[in-house]
């Protein structure tokens, strides 16, 4: 028997080129595709304007690779956690981050996360695998229904910070920006969307390469080689200097100011002279700066800074000239904060256990 193969890997024309090879007139791949993007339709059977036996012969050929809603949290301050089950039994996490400025969907780009960074519950479990740009896109269809119907908002903005390291699945990753900005697609403009690294220097030059129209976001978190090499591995083989070198890089081709996230910790990277070291790093592309509190993590050795402390920190940055936002952590009390995604999600855990 023949496998199946995942009809949402193609494009519009492979689709057409199918569905002529099937004897179909090619307006069926332009409403398929409508199905599968515009209409996210999770089931052939629900592609109504096809015929029965068109329907079947889709059904033999191919398959969805639609994620389903394993788990739903709602916190205190309407934040929502959503697991999502993936083939395999695999889980991923989503999250719907409502306030009065923005509606933010937070979505995975991996199972698990390979980079390992000290902070982060994700980084506890290994790599499993990449998500699909259907799968992607799922999330944030998801998410967008649940801003509308729970609290009658639109989604206005997509961040890739969830599970995962974006630019280590860049193939999916691009492409599921394009489904989501595409006319054919959800059609949201490239501006509200952010793709955050913790920092390939070779990838985010690929990103000017290819003249991304979305925002970047770098996990900065220490501006001198020393501290970040201790939180985040990824400093070793991907340094500041090269950092810097890649972002001047990707300005001069996308022309896109950049901003730095930048977990404060107590008694860690909370200092002026820490600032001071942000501030020089800084300089080499506009950007602006988010200041997040962190979350604890189980089994993490560090602390929340005091109100006291990120305050002055982000008043010597905006002393400097400096666009500076402080973000107060929504989600906390379901673990859906920066930082907890996977933290106490049994089904990710009992999952990564089995895979060791």
């Amino acid at each position: 028997m023949k496998a199946r193969k995942n009809i949402r890997e193609l494009s519009i024309d492979e689709l057409i080129s199918v569905l002529q090879e099937m004897g179909e007139k090619p307006f069926r791949g332009k409403q398929i595709y409508e199905w599968l993007w515009k209409k996210n339709a999770a089931e052939f059977d629900e592609m109504t304007n096809l015929s029965e036996p068109l329907r079947n012969m889709l059904k033999e050929s191919f398959f969805i690779d639609h994620i389903t809603l394993q788990d739903q949290q709602i916190s205190s301050d309407k934040t929502i956690k959503c697991a999502f089950n993936i083939e395999e039994g695999k889980v991923i996490e989503g999250v719907l981050i409502p306030t009065t400025a923005r509606t933010t969907a937070c979505i995975s780009s991996q199972v698990g996360c390979s980079l390992a960074c000290k902070f982060c519950a994700t980084g506890k479990l290994k790599l499993m695998r990449n998500l699909s740009a259907g799968e992607m896109v799922d999330q944030v269809v998801y998410l967008r229904d649940q801003a509308s119907e729970r609290y009658n908002k639109s989604l206005t903005n997509i961040v890739y910070m969830g599970m995962g390291e974006p630019l280590l699945n860049y193939a999916n990753m691009l492409r599921s920006t394009e489904l989501i900005t595409s006319p054919e697609g959800l059609g949201m403009s490239p501006k509200r969307i952010t793709i955050s690294t913790a920092g390939i220097a070779k990838m985010i030059k690929k990103l000017g390469d290819d003249e991304v129209k979305f925002n970047l976001a770098l996990s900065l978190h220490a501006a001198n080689d020393k501290k970040r090499s201790q939180i985040m591995e990824i400093n070793d083989s991907n340094n500041l200097a090269s950092l810097s070198e890649a972002l001047i890089y990707f300005h001069e081709k996308t022309g896109t100011r950049v901003t730095f996230e930048y977990i404060i910790f107590k008694d860690f990277n909370d200092a002026i002279e820490d600032a001071q070291e942000l501030s020089e790093f800084a300089k080499c592309v506009p950007c602006k700066v988010n200041i997040i509190e962190y979350n604890p993590i189980d089994d993490a050795s560090f602390q929340q800074a005091s109100r006291e402390k990120v305050d002055a920190f982000a008043n010597y940055l905006e002393n400097k000239n400096m666009i500076v936002n402080v973000r107060r952590s929504r989600g906390k009390d379901i673990d859906a904060a920066c930082g907890q995604l996977a933290n106490k999600n049994k089904a990710i855990r009992k999952d990564e256990r089995v895979l060791k």
